[in-house]
């Protein structure tokens, strides 16, 4: 299975959280059938994102820690490169990107909180480019069943 994880994933997985999305992601790099693909342009998101006074108030994150956990990534996942992201979210254009990323990695699944990955242009392209778009909750709960 290949899968990406939005940004608002990716975050919430950091190594000082706890929840669905740090569980996910331990058990992606963990596993040898789960393939994670990330982006120049997802990292880059993350790495800003993190840096958010808010979420650095909810996590103790330095700058040497969001590196390291963005440079971890980089080893373990598969970077792509997706060309120019198609216009498909209207009501942000910054989540095209990701899009971008399942399509040029061929992934089967983008994880993903965002609530304009629930649009139908969203559904409309996921079906088009044969991927379809889960919760972390849902994603870690088939994982969880396909590991047994």
């Amino acid at each position: 299975m290949r899968v990406v994880l939005d940004t608002n994933i990716l975050a919430r997985a950091n190594p000082y959280a706890a929840g669905a999305a740090r569980a996910l992601l331990d058990l992606i790099r963990h596993s040898d059938d789960v393939v994670l693909i990330v982006s120049p342009f997802l990292l880059a998101e993350l790495e800003r994102v993190l840096n958010y006074p808010r979420l650095r108030a909810l996590w103790p994150l330095a700058q040497s820690d969001i590196a390291q956990f963005v440079d971890a990534l980089q080893q373990f996942a598969e970077v792509v490169s997706p060309g120019e992201a198609e216009a498909v979210i209207a009501e942000d254009p910054d989540d095209d990107p990701v899009l971008a990323t399942a399509v040029a990695g061929r992934a089967d699944i983008v994880c993903s909180l965002d609530r304009h990955f629930a649009l139908p242009a969203v559904a409309e392209y996921a079906r088009r480019h044969q991927f379809e778009v889960v919760s972390d909750v849902e994603l870690l709960q088939r994982l969880r069943r396909v590991a047994r």
